[in-house]
């Protein structure tokens, strides 16, 4: 026994009583109230002791008090009052039974102050009174109904004696403390009075009693029942605690859980929140709603774990008929509480007998049904049940629901909405991104998209488009913001560069070009009166000519590429920066590469590297270190660089990534040819030309071909100016005649008139090729025409 709590003394007589019924202690005080030494009884049954049974002794589970007639050593019997309450041990196990009875004994007084005595036990509080050993010396009629005991028993215990509160153990603590420092010292502590159901807050005033001389004889302990202002305190903090914990995300199922997590168990034991299913058309439900319903559950939480596993599983759809709380509450548009024990649920629960066996199996006896509503509109439903707390729900209780529940139904809206808007907004971003890449042999490519997980869509692009020659041009581009908005500036911006690279400008030209477009379409944001900038973008585009295997880049205000030699480690190209899209009047540069075959270009925006949790020189580092093995599959080293650069999360942007594996043109694949300015040579041309073909075993494209080079080659030396240069490219599928010379003046498609020479031979190449057109270089133009080898079989 500890020093401070003797176990053994005369005041009062004391028995420990093991699980099995067997004695364990023994104290003074019982050998003297009944005659027998401790190694007479101790090991042996208690219920021996009982003077009128020879069954086991019946052990209370929490607490019992009574007179029991007990056998004395002498054979006597021996009638006395016993209180006897369960305790756990500090370790695990059963526990065991503190029986106690107080003896006569008045050895410990109070200081005799009528004062004191008057306050003590004429007040109108629940008081009691310790004297300086912790023995109780006094008790109003107040102390004794909270306590369930009578007042005239008492005299002469302990706190931890008299049990039926889990604090009496702090309670003797803090007495000590009052008695050894003599101040006073309040504490609060839920009891729950033997005539009640539930368990009320009170606080306890413990002040020191003291003699003439200021000497401490005692401690007066006056409880004050602050129930009420404990519960309105306990809402507030519930209230508080949802609209921190509440919507802290876009995200309707999580908003739903959070709901559920705030209110368990605070407010119940059960929550389920279960949502109406979206009508067709994409509307909403406003007003009451007639039953049956059809909700479909979105989370729930419960105090116990095997009623949240045997509930309706979440994601399940239940239709609920007429008369069951979720159904009424949704056709009344209000708050409705149902007791099981007075047969509120009968009438539902005759209909759904899975809804029944729930109820009963778990002990259920209220369900409070409260709509979700927010801005006119009817979201669902949470439910609320209790069956470890004994009350049934308050008024109050009520309110606080429907409070939790507004503040709820508003978070789950907005997320509705912002999924809404989102998956529209990533349905036109996704519209307005290529469906698929075009197969060209100069590359082979791969490309991913991903929207930004909670700044919503963006404007980020990416697009691969053939050009003339066998040449192909790559471009990524992002758009400054998110949401609609971004992407359909998006969107003008690609078809803004699909349309220049149409007319195959240069890297810078084209730039500088798509700079003046957004300067244009800043204006028309509003942007004019204040300046630039209300439309931003960076961009880089490149062009791949896979014949000289060269590639021509130049960019925006955006992060460089990374190339990966076939036999090398990754590392950024090393471009001029240029300034962002929208800031006008600043150059453009480009720089030129030349590229090993199976070299891999990666053309990416800046929330693949940029997040929150660390810096871009971080994520730069992430991404070479992903690219390094870039030999295999572009698709899968794809999937590797967004599994290892992106944080945990999702990304915090949008993220663009192309990755383009390069391929050059065999030289045996192309024929060029100088031509001299002469007519008259145009036909041995054409015959150099039918023998290339044959030799490359595409006869079958002899007759066009020999048209378009012809008319191509005969208008070059009529209107343009030597060098002429005649060159030919094909590939499995695509046979290309050029014609270059060095007028910049460009052809043009015109309609001859009925006896007019001249003018149908472009009109002819336009008929006889899949396409044709004009690109302009630093020493003129070239002619092309494309004839599609599918064609000619």
């Amino acid at each position: 026994m500890r020093p401070d709590d003797p176990f053994d003394d005369a005041v009062t007589a004391r028995a420990v009583i093991a699980a099995d019924g067997t004695l364990t202690q023994w104290s003074e005080g019982a050998r003297l109230l009944l005659g027998h030494r401790p190694e007479e009884v101790v090991g042996h049954p208690a219920a021996e002791l009982l003077a009128d049974s020879e069954g086991p002794l019946p052990l209370p589970e929490d607490r019992w008090s009574g007179t029991l007639v007990l056998r004395h050593r002498d054979g006597g019997r021996v009638s006395v009052w016993v209180l006897a309450h369960h305790r756990q041990p500090s370790g695990d196990g059963p526990g065991e039974w503190l029986a106690v009875t107080p003896l006569e004994a008045t050895d410990y007084d109070l200081p005799d102050d009528p004062l004191v005595r008057k306050a003590v036990f004429q007040s109108p509080c629940a008081t009691m009174v310790f004297d300086q050993a912790l023995r109780l010396r006094g008790v109003n009629d107040a102390m004794a109904r909270l306590l369930g005991l009578p007042a005239d028993h008492l005299r002469g215990l302990r706190p931890t004696d008299i049990g039926g509160c889990p604090q009496h153990g702090e309670l003797e603590r803090q007495l000590r403390h009052v008695l050894h420092t003599g101040r006073p010292h309040d504490m609060q502590t839920h009891m729950k009075a033997r005539a009640e159901s539930h368990a009320h807050a009170w606080l306890a005033r413990l002040a020191p009693l003291t003699d003439r001389s200021g000497r401490v004889r005692g401690v007066c302990v006056t409880a004050h029942d602050f129930t009420e202002q404990f519960r309105a305190r306990e809402r507030l903090q519930l209230v508080n605690e949802a609209s921190s914990r509440i919507g802290t995300t876009l995200d309707v199922t999580r908003t739903a859980q959070e709901l559920a997590d705030v209110c368990v168990p605070a407010l119940a034991d059960f929550v389920s929140v279960e949502l109406l299913e979206p009508e067709e058309g994409g509307g909403e439900a406003s007003g009451r709603l007639s039953p049956p319903v059809s909700l479909r559950r979105v989370a729930q939480q419960s105090l116990a774990h095997d009623t949240a596993t045997d509930s309706t599983p979440v994601g399940e759809l239940t239709v609920y008929p007429e008369n069951s709380p979720q159904a009424d509450s949704l056709a009344t548009g209000h708050s409705i509480v149902a007791s099981v024990p007075s047969g509120d649920l009968d009438s539902w629960l005759s209909q759904d007998e899975t809804q029944a066996r729930r109820i009963e199996r778990f002990g259920v006896h209220a369900i409070l049904s409260v709509p979700l509503q927010a801005r006119g509109t009817t979201l669902g439903v949470a439910a609320f049940a209790r069956f470890s707390q004994p009350e049934a729900f308050t008024h109050d209780d009520v309110l606080l629901a429907e409070e939790v529940t507004a503040r709820a139904a508003v978070c789950i809206d907005n997320a509705r909405r912002y999924s809404r808007e989102r998956e529209t907004t990533l349905t036109l971003q996704r519209s307005l991104l290529p469906r698929s890449l075009p197969r060209t042999a100069a590359l082979e490519a791969a490309t991913r998209y991903l929207p930004a997980a909670r700044s919503g869509v963006g404007g980020d692009w990416f697009d691969v488009i053939p050009l003339s020659g066998m040449r192909v041009a790559m471009v990524v581009g992002d758009v400054v913001g998110h949401g609609i908005q971004a992407s359909a500036t998006m969107g003008r911006l690609r078809t803004a560069v699909r349309t220049l690279a149409d007319i195959d400008l240069a890297p810078d030209e084209l730039l500088t070009h798509l700079d003046d477009l957004v300067l244009h379409l800043s204006e028309e944001a509003g942007g004019g009166d204040s300046g630039p900038g209300e439309v931003g973008a960076t961009c880089l585009y490149a062009v791949y000519d896979p014949v000289s295997r060269r590639c021509t880049l130049s960019r925006a205000g955006h992060p460089p590429p990374v190339l990966i030699p076939p036999h090398g480690s990754a590392h950024h190209l090393e471009l001029p920066s240029g300034p962002p899209l929208g800031l006008g009047g600043l150059p453009f540069e480009s720089a030129e590469f030349e590229l090993a075959d199976d070299s891999v270009l990666a053309f990416y925006t800046d929330g693949l590297v940029t997040s929150r949790e660390r810096d871009a020189g971080q994520g730069e580092a992430l991404l070479l270190e992903a690219l390094s093995g870039a030999a295999g599959p572009l698709d899968e080293t794809c999937d590797r660089v967004l599994n290892s650069v992106l944080v945990p999360g999702g990304a915090a942007d949008d993220v663009a990534l192309l990755l383009a594996r390069l391929r050059g043109l065999p030289s045996s694949q192309v024929a060029t040819w100088d031509i001299p300015a002469d007519p008259a040579l145009v036909a041995p041309i054409r015959k150099q030309v039918l023998d290339q073909l044959a030799a490359w075993e595409l006869t079958d494209a002899s007759f066009t071909a020999e048209l378009v080079v012809s008319e191509l080659v005969t208008n070059a030396i009529r209107y343009g100016a030597p060098p002429i240069r005649l060159r030919l490219i094909h590939d499995a599928a695509t046979l290309i005649c050029e014609v270059s010379d060095t007028n910049h003046t460009a052809p043009h498609l015109r309609r001859a008139k009925t006896w007019d020479e001249g003018g149908r031979g472009l009109l002819l190449v336009a008929q006889l090729t899949q396409r044709w057109g004009t690109r302009h270089t630093t020493e003129g133009k070239t002619i092309w025409a494309e004839l599609v080898l599918a064609d000619m079989e």
